[in-house]
């Protein structure tokens, strides 16, 4: 978040964190000094989650509420967040100008989006039908999926196994969950960074800092990390 953020620390700024999750992010903003903290999330479970975790923060409230019809009442933060969440939206272009509205003048939004590869109509297509498959299909393209992963990997000079036992220590999570996660993220969009640009300048924002990196997109896409100032208030 540090790094995101390009701060050492929040202390003193009211944070917004959209799409929380389990709370770890809004978590990671209390211990950064922020002194307020809004965590919101569509999905109950998540809600509870988050608020079980945060329960002792007397400086956080967690909110169930949609990012594409946020609450009016929730006001405008010196920094809103949200991570790898609006590209699951079904309008992820709503939902972006939707946050982006909760954001001071002077204010930062930050955003981790899908990045935009050859193959994600490709993705769209596959996780749609996903979604709406019977158990054992599921089970049978989550196989595929990753018989064919490793096969890459071999052709890499790597090895399934290795990639698999290191996987929780790299990424914090269960691969076979992971793949999962993908292969079932409908709805899914993805963004190249001229089109966020575009879609933000109009609304005041002026972009600080991006990591964008190269991908084939085969396998996958990934988050794409940016950090906009909103330099004017929306014309």
């Amino acid at each position: 978040m540090r790094k995101l953020l390009d701060r050492p620390s929040l202390e003193g700024l009211a944070f917004l964190d959209v799409g929380c999750g389990s709370g770890l992010h809004a978590l990671a903003a209390l211990r950064l000094g922020a002194a307020q903290v809004t965590a919101v999330d569509l999905d109950p479970h998540s809600v509870a989650t988050a608020r079980a975790l945060l329960k002792d923060q007397a400086r956080c409230t967690v909110l169930q509420a949609d990012a594409l019809h946020l609450p009016p009442t929730l006001g405008r933060f010196d920094v809103v967040y949200s991570w790898g969440v609006l590209h699951h939206t079904g309008h992820m272009h709503r939902a972006i100008r939707a946050v982006a509205g909760h954001v001071k003048p002077g204010g930062l939004l930050a955003l981790a989006l899908y990045g935009k590869t050859p193959y994600c109509g490709l993705w769209t297509r596959i996780k749609r039908w996903y979604v709406r498959a019977t158990p054992s299909q599921r089970a049978r393209a989550e196989r595929l999926y990753i018989r064919a992963y490793g096969a890459y990997l071999l052709l890499r000079g790597k090895r399934l196994s290795a990639h698999i036992a290191e996987y929780h220590r790299k990424r914090g999570m269960d691969f076979y969950h992971d793949v999962r996660d993908w292969i079932g993220g409908y709805p899914y969009e993805s963004i190249r960074p001229g089109e966020l640009r575009a879609l933000l300048e109009p609304l005041g924002f002026t972009l600080a800092q991006q990591n964008v990196r190269r991908r084939s997109g085969l396998f996958g896409s990934g988050n794409d990390e940016f950090l906009f100032q909103r330099t004017a208030d929306s014309p």
